[in-house]
């Protein structure tokens, strides 16, 4: 067991799109922690087809987002592919900050720690609790709204909901 401080730490995703739940884990994080990479993975088989958004759509949204927000003082946006403790070790990062909304995610989330710590055990798994307010947004759920028309504002930035508004224009 290591003595070292946690410093920088990695909040991975795919963002497909981002939300106002993982923003609030983000800015939760910046407080705690001086250095904050965003991570965010090109899931290429995420759910069987891959993410609904390109790669670079994504990080592109989560750099508006941050901005648009406030909230990107000391946080890095950076795609990646493979595994996540290669990006880890790649860019020095001591921990991964991974959001939790309700039961169901923590036990995939601990299987995913579980693997993380037997490939990088000086990579250290941290859980933040999403607020309430935001507890019941998911990037599916997003997409599936805004697909049918409905008015997604109150779950992402103004920049996210531009850009999924131009899914119906199509």
């Amino acid at each position: 067991m290591s003595d070292t401080i946690i410093r920088h730490v990695v909040v991975p995703g795919t963002f497909d799109p981002v939300t106002l739940g993982h923003l609030d884990v983000i800015a939760r994080t910046r407080r705690m922690f001086s250095q904050v990479t965003i991570g965010v993975a090109a899931s290429l088989t995420k759910n069987g087809s891959g993410p609904h958004f390109s790669l670079e759509e994504r990080t592109q949204m989560l750099r508006e987002s941050i901005v648009e927000l406030r909230i990107d003082k000391g946080v890095e946006i950076r795609p990646f592919s493979g595994l996540l403790m290669d990006l880890c070790r790649t860019i020095g990062a001591d921990g991964v900050v991974k959001g939790l909304r309700a039961m169901t995610d923590f036990e995939y989330e601990l299987q995913q720690a579980d693997l993380n710590y037997r490939l990088a055990p000086e990579v250290e798994s941290i859980f933040v609790m999403g607020s309430p307010r935001h507890g019941y947004i998911s990037s599916s759920i997003v997409r599936e709204l805004a697909l049918m028309g409905g008015d997604v504002s109150f779950l992402v930035p103004a920049c996210v909901k531009r850009r999924l508004d131009t899914l119906n224009e199509a």
